[in-house]
């Protein structure tokens, strides 16, 4: 019996039954990223987290609306309520508009998206394109008691939020009085009345490119303001699951959560889902210590740290084999390790899919293997019900290519394993592989029909005893990261492994 989806929630620190809102309906929002610079690896380990979970819930049955937003405006640099707009900045430095930077990176964030097979969401807000929303969210607040105007500036005021039964802190698990101990007095604390106050609208100085009217002045939407106001209006005051890098649970995330409940008198998120961070050789991942690659940098092998280039395909295998909450190391030694993996599965992907039970002949049940791989099916599943374990899921998929290539060397006869058995396995592995983990076969430059023809000569050049011809032909595969499979009832082609 299948178990039932359980997701780890940040909120309750704990695995909770997965029961959405109104079923079959589920409301996804994760958050999207600041489009300055280029895609760095750690945006992609959280949306392929987050695709991988869209694509299962899809398959369960469940009609997902995912929202994933891009921020065009009001994230400053350092995460803070003072300072420059990133976007600005860059537009500073390389004398563009803004929103040709936006454009920019935007059109590099897609495209990187796609070369790692990650859907896109049903729903890709913007910050600017919501700036009636935002400023309607601010004068609410401020009608409520829980936004105060400073200067030109609106803060929400945490006090009277936690005096009407807010908890400010508890996504976190951070005490109040330990943040305000923490918290230095910097640049605009006068403008607050308690150091913790942040800003849901930001009066622009002079110099500030990106600005709107509003009733408090000139200025520009606060940071987290625009995830409360773009979730909200695609999936409701309330809904199923929030996503995000583990690095915003404070004070992104904290700050949703007050300003969501504030607006509605509810809690706006019911499952709050967070993916861990990357390490390179065991040191946190940072552009200071020069340890970071971004993804072209990887798929090409142009970086001191890397060995050789990595394929986006062995990538993506390579991060599914770690558990979302998880810390994720890269090394060459786990990449290389990864890549054997990926080219193991591909080859199975490959062959399975022409593996015919029809013609076979009557053979002798073997129930253990049978329900070995019936179990190893039933396994893919449970791993992924408890909390979205990619990596145990594999297990049980490496399980069911065994059984995919034992039939594919004639050791194992399909008629062994029943007609449904076999239909169980070659539907299955399909669907695993390719609908649930993305994964694909990226060696179709290579030309499967060129492939075939040369498969064919080189079986007429053994005949014939041409070895030389039949070496030649050998070289060029090797080439190619191939092999040819000389097996007594055919001859094939893989990827090397």
């Amino acid at each position: 019996m299948q178990q039932p989806l359980k997701l780890y929630n940040t909120l309750s620190r704990q695995k909770e039954l997965f029961e959405p809102l109104n079923p079959p309906y589920v409301g996804l929002y994760v958050c999207g990223p600041t489009v300055y610079n280029f895609a760095h690896l750690g945006n992609v380990r959280t949306f392929l987290a987050f695709d991988t979970l869209f694509r299962y819930l899809t398959h369960l049955g469940y009609k997902v609306r995912y929202v994933r937003n891009i921020t065009d405006v009001g994230h400053l640099v350092g995460d803070g309520d003072e300072g420059e707009d990133k976007i600005g900045r860059m537009a500073k430095l390389e004398k563009l508009e803004p929103m040709e930077i936006v454009q920019r990176y935007t059109n590099d964030f897609r495209q990187v998206m796609q070369t790692f097979n990650i859907l896109p969401p049903s729903i890709e807000p913007t910050a600017t394109g919501h700036m009636v929303e935002q400023v309607e969210a601010v004068k609410s607040l401020i009608e409520r008691g829980l936004a105060y105007e400073s200067n030109g500036s609106v803060y929400f005021d945490i006090e009277a939020y936690n005096r009407q039964g807010g908890n400010y802190g508890k996504l976190s698990g951070r005490i109040l009085e330990d943040l305000l101990n923490e918290t230095r007095e910097l640049d605009g604390q006068a403008e607050k009345r308690n150091p913790l106050d942040f800003a849901v609208w930001k009066n622009a100085s002079p110099e500030h490119i990106m600005r709107w009217p509003s009733p408090w002045g000139s200025g520009f939407p606060g940071w987290h303001l625009e995830c409360t106001c773009m979730s909200t209006k695609y999936l409701g005051q309330q809904f199923d699951i929030h996503g995000g890098g583990m690095d915003l649970k404070f004070p992104h995330h904290e700050c949703e959560i007050a300003q969501g409940r504030s607006l509605t008198g509810q809690e706006p998120v019911r499952y709050w889902m967070h993916t861990n961070m990357l390490t390179v050789n065991g040191q946190k991942m940072s552009k200071s210590l020069g340890n970071s690659f971004l993804p072209h940098e990887l798929f090409s092998g142009d970086h001191p740290l890397l060995e050789q280039a990595y394929s986006p395909m062995t990538v993506r295998f390579f991060m599914l084999q770690s558990h979302y909450r998880s810390t994720l190391d890269f090394s060459n030694e786990a990449l290389k390790a990864a890549q054997k993996g990926y080219r193991r599965l591909i080859n199975g992907l490959r062959v399975v899919k022409t593996l015919d039970y029809s013609g076979q002949d009557e053979a002798v049940l073997d129930e253990k293997k049978k329900q070995d791989i019936e179990k190893s099916i039933q396994g893919f599943y449970d791993a992924l019900n408890d909390d979205l374990n990619t990596a145990v899921a594999i297990a049980s998929l490496f399980n069911l290519l065994k059984y995919v290539n034992m039939i594919y060397m004639n050791q194992l006869a399909p008629a062994a394993i029943g007609d449904d058995t076999f239909g169980q396995l070659k539907e299955k592995f399909v669907l695993f592989v390719e609908d649930i983990l993305g994964l694909k076969e990226e060696g179709g430059q290579n030309g499967s029909a060129v492939l075939d023809g040369m498969l064919t000569l080189y079986r007429e050049y053994k005949e014939q005893k041409q070895y030389d011809k039949v070496d030649q032909i050998r070289s060029y595969f090797k080439g190619q990261s191939l092999v040819i499979k000389d097996m007594k009832h055919r001859i094939d082609w893989a990827y090397e492994e």
